[in-house]
Parts: structure tokens; C-alpha cells; sequence
């Protein structure tokens, strides 16, 4: 108890009103995104082939409300896009629910695509403006915690009430969704700094010009590369996984939604003691360590049959993703220069977005038409090629002093 209370004055009240509502709007999403595959594929009678197309049409679309986002976020604020896309997205997410047509998924998907992301960037800048970049690998770990808190709730009461009515996870998103958007707008003041697009004189073309930039960071780049093939196969725990377990091996939402509280529990339990251990080593390296535990845990899919050898995939996979998640956001601040933090977030979502639009769909061409395990020795091997590419990045860049960790401060031993 006393390390936790030390860990809440370390950080700013402003972080901790970041936290709090990020757990609330979590909330919300883990009740019903998780088991939306398994949505349209009973309710509309398709395969997953069909729902992955749907799932990548919300990726696409994403991509795009992302880096709207990221842009409107550099030029007039993180608190007006986190508010806008939190209420937009409330409203399309309930129309979602109530659509009766298979084709009418796909213009909705698109339009829910583009507003449920357009506020993802500014939530990564706004943690980069709050916090000096000692604590922000920290931070965006703490905020994992949260976020796993509600997998703990979600998935549960999700798994539950979708074996009654999936329409009324649909209405329960949305109400958290306006909770969120109202704590926000009462408790949360504008972080962007001064010295960025809203303050220099740059026209709104400009600043979507900015991308050029952004895609001219070489280094960068390569790093998005090696994260978008890790997340082509992280991304499949979410969506392809629970149709696979249901469908060879006879496990119902509520069992697949425990296997999502094993991974929760691991990161409440052990995300904080993760972050003080490798805040100090080479984020490169970590990055490749991390990914080596995707490779493990998401192989075992494909030659495990036992409920409990599942659960124990889902923990090393979890233990992966402690390493990773947080070490890849503070690794995108560093490369971003102050007045670009937005556009640089956003273009970092391509690491989750591109595998979202690409890997449901490749996911059910092999689940539909292939053994199905080929899937995980697939993306077995797809992992080690990603944790050979952040390999390759330490070896170039490690050693740069604008990638090297911060030195331990006076008394503090480096773990």
C-alpha cells in the first residue's frame, strides 16, 4: 500500500484524471468489442471471412479518423477531439446495434471506424504533454493497469450479457461512452503546449502537410514496420482467437472472456513491477524481448487443446504485451518533436490499424478454408521476424543518446 501511495504523488493530478476516465471508457469498450465478432457471425449467420472484412473496414476507416485526429489535435487541442470523438462515437456504436442488414454493416462500420478513433492520438500526446519523459514509459504503463482493470469488468459482465442480448452491450457502450465524455469535459483543462500549430501561424494545410515529416523519420518508419507485423498477430487475440476457440475446441464467450481476465489480473499484478524493471534497459531491445513472448504464447495456440495450457498462452502473451505497449508509446515521444506529438501518435496507430484492417480477413480465408492452427504457427514465425527487426534497430540506433534510457537518478540503483 505504500509503494502505491508513493507511485500516486509521483505523478501530476491531471494524469490521475487521465486514468480515471480511461478506465471508465474502457469499461465500456471491453463489454462488447471483444465479442463483436462473435456478434456478426451469429446474428448475421456469415463466417468469419465476412466479419473480418467488416472488421477491417473499421480499421480502414480508423486509420483515416486517426489521422484526422492527430492533426486537429496538433492545431486546436487534445480535450476538443477526445470530447468530440467520445460523443460521436457513443451515437454510431448504438446505430450499430440496431441494424437488422448484413450490408448496411458496411457503411456504418466505416463511419464508426472514422469516429471512434479520432480521438486516439490526442489521448497519447496529452500523456506526452503531462508527464517529462523520465515517467512517461512509466506512465503509459500505469495506464495499462487501468485499462487491464477493466478487462477484469468488461469481458465478464460482457460475456454474460451477450448470451442474453448483444443489443444491450451496444446500449451500455454507448451510456459509458457520454459518462466519459461529461467527466471529461468537467475535470480535464487543455494540455497542449503553447509553442505548437495553434500558436505559430500554421494553416490547417500545413499541419496535415505535416505527415510528409513524419513519414520522412526514416527510423521511425522502420519501427512502425517491425510493430506492424508484431500487432498483425497481437491484433488476432481479439477477434479471430474467440472464434477459433468456439468453433475447434467448444469454448463460449464467457470462457473466452476469462482467458481476457487471466491477461488482466497479470497486468494489474505485475505491470508496475514490470515498468521498474526494464525502464532503464534499451527500449530496442525491449521491444524485440517482449515481442520473443508473443512469439511463444500465440504458437502454443496451434499445438495446445487443454483449457488451462490456453490460459497459460494468454499469460505469456500478457507478459509480452507489459514490455511492449508501454516502451512502444514512450519510444513514439521520443521520436516526436513537441509541436508534432499528435501527428506522430496518429501515424503511430498504424501499428494497430493496418494489422486490424489486414488480419482479421487473412485470419478467416485460413480459419475457413485451411487448418486452422496453421494460423498460430503463422504468426509464430511472423513474431520472430518483427523481434529480429527490433533486433536490428538496437544494433542501429541503441546507442544514440536520443534513444538511450535516462541515467538513474542520485541513490536510485539501476535495476
Amino acid at each position: 500500500m505504500n509503494s502505491i501511495k508513493n507511485i500516486y504523488y509521483e505523478f501530476p493530478k491531471k494524469f490521475w484524471v487521465v486514468v480515471a476516465v480511461s478506465f471508465i471508457d474502457r469499461v465500456g469498450g471491453t463489454l462488447l468489442f471483444p465479442f463483436f465478432a462473435l456478434y456478426i457471425t451469429q446474428k448475421f449467420g456469415v463466417g468469419m471471412t465476412q466479419a473480418g472484412i467488416i472488421l477491417g473496414i473499421f480499421s480502414i476507416f480508423g486509420l483515416f479518423g486517426g489521422m484526422i485526429g492527430g492533426a486537429l489535435a496538433d492545431r486546436f487541442g487534445r480535450r476538443k477531439v477526445i470530447l468530440f470523438g467520445l460523443v460521436s462515437s457513443a451515437l454510431s456504436t448504438l446505430a450499430l446495434g440496431l441494424v437488422n442488414e448484413f450490408m448496411a454493416l458496411y457503411p456504418l462500420a466505416a463511419l464508426i471506424g472514422l469516429l471512434s478513433d479520432i480521438g486516439g492520438p490526442a489521448h497519447g500526446a496529452m500523456i506526452a504533454d503531462i508527464l517529462p519523459e523520465k515517467q512517461r514509459q512509466e506512465g503509459f504503463g500505469i495506464l495499462r493497469v487501468a485499462g487491464n482493470m477493466a478487462w477484469i469488468v468488461g469481458p465478464s459482465i460482457g460475456g454474460f450479457v451477450a448470451n442474453k442480448s448483444f443489443f444491450t452491450l451496444f446500449v451500455l457502450d454507448a451510456a459509458i461512452s457520454c459518462v466519459v465524455a461529461l467527466l471529461f469535459y468537467l475535470l480535464m483543462p487543455e494540455t497542449k503546449p503553447e509553442t505548437d500549430a495553434g500558436q505559430t501561424g500554421e494553416s490547417m494545410l500545413q499541419t496535415f502537410k505535416g505527415y510528409g515529416l513524419v513519414t520522412r523519420d526514416l527510423a521511425f518508419m522502420a519501427f512502425l514496420g517491425a510493430g506492424i507485423l508484431m500487432g498483425t498477430v497481437y491484433q488476432q487475440m481479439y477477434n479471430s482467437l474467440s472464434v477459433y476457440l468456439r468453433d475447434m475446441h467448444g469454448i463460449s464467450s464467457q470462457g473466452y472472456g476469462f482467458l481476457l481476465t487471466v491477461s488482466a489480473i497479470t497486468v494489474i499484478l505485475f505491470q508496475f513491477w514490470m515498468m521498474r524493471l526494464i525502464k532503464r534497459r534499451p527500449p530496442f531491445l525491449m521491444m524485440a524481448f517482449g515481442t520473443l513472448f508473443y512469439m511463444v504464447g500465440f504458437g502454443m495456440f496451434g499445438f495446445v487443446s487443454l483449457y488451462g495450457l490456453f490460459a497459460l498462452a494468454i499469460f505469456i502473451i500478457t507478459v509480452g504485451e507489459m514490455i511492449v505497449l508501454p516502451t512502444s508509446q514512450a519510444l513514439v515521444a521520443k521520436f516526436a518533436p513537441e509541436a508534432m506529438r499528435g501527428r506522430y501518435m496518429a501515424v503511430f496507430g498504424l501499428i494497430w490499424m493496418v494489422p486490424a484492417t489486414i488480419g482479421p480477413g487473412a485470419a478467416g480465408i485460413i480459419l475457413d478454408n485451411y487448418n486452422p492452427n496453421l494460423l498460430w504457427t503463422i504468426g509464430g514465425g511472423i513474431c520472430a521476424v518483427s523481434a529480429l527487426s527490433f533486433y536490428a534497430l538496437h544494433l542501429r540506433l541503441g546507442m544514440h543518446s536520443r534513444f538511450n534510457p535516462a541515467p538513474a537518478e542520485a541513490g536510485v540503483a539501476v535495476a
